[in-house]
């Protein structure tokens, strides 16, 4: 196989949907799954192993939760981007993820081609979600939020920060937007952070449904 592949991990309780999602994925021809597992104390050292660009995590696992899981991943250390892969469509379970900054939250009664393409555009470095949650997406992030206070959050981005909201309401990843922008990638970086500190928000996911959300009421 090709060493540009996009290389990812899946973690999965379910032996059946870790062989059926390697096939699909494997079949897709841009991406290599380095790693299938169903125990997630196995999971640092597989992460550690391969350094792979995304890992796809189930919730619900008898020998513990995705969120727990990726929850001590970011307090050892570990920034491998992660998509949630779930039943699950509770407005608690999407928050918790959000707060744990994951790429995206799909569903598993989603098409199998919806997934596979929302996999590797995560793996790119895009952000997806089922169209489900948008809703409770949308709630999530109203929720506390006037819009006067929606609006003084972005009239408090500066000019180039607004710019990069944009592209990042437009799922593109820090790389594309660098290009687009012709700066650094580490400077797209530095500003995402100092974006998502002055909207008070978590993750990429909640600052491109900001953005939606501020335009669709005018406020943007």
């Amino acid at each position: 196989m090709s060493t540009d592949l996009l290389r990812v991990v899946l973690v999965d309780d379910h032996t059946l949907c870790r062989n059926g999602l390697t096939e699909l994925l494997h079949h897709r021809g841009t991406i290599r799954v380095v790693a299938a597992l169903g125990d997630p104390e196995r999971v640092a050292s597989v992460l550690q192993e391969h350094r792979p660009d995304l890992m796809v995590l189930d919730l619900r696992m008898p020998a513990g939760d995705g969120l727990s899981l990726l929850r001590r991943l970011r307090a050892e250390g570990c920034d491998t981007p992660a998509l949630i892969l779930t039943m699950s469509d509770s407005e608690a379970d999407l928050a918790a993820a959000l707060r744990l900054g994951v790429r995206g939250y799909l569903l598993k009664d989603m098409e199998p081609e919806e997934v596979i393409g929302a996999i590797e555009r995560a793996a790119r470095g895009e952000v997806t979600f089922a169209p489900a949650m948008t809703v409770k997406l949308a709630q999530l992030l109203q929720a506390g939020t006037t819009g006067n206070q929606r609006k003084g959050l972005l009239d408090s981005l500066t000019e180039r920060e607004r710019q990069i909201l944009d592209h990042v309401a437009r799922g593109e990843s820090n790389k594309a937007i660098a290009r687009t922008l012709d700066i650094s990638h580490d400077t797209v970086k530095l500003h995402v952070r100092h974006i998502l500190s002055k909207l008070n928000l978590s993750s990429r996911v909640e600052a491109a449904v900001f953005a939606v959300e501020s335009r669709a009421s005018g406020e943007g």
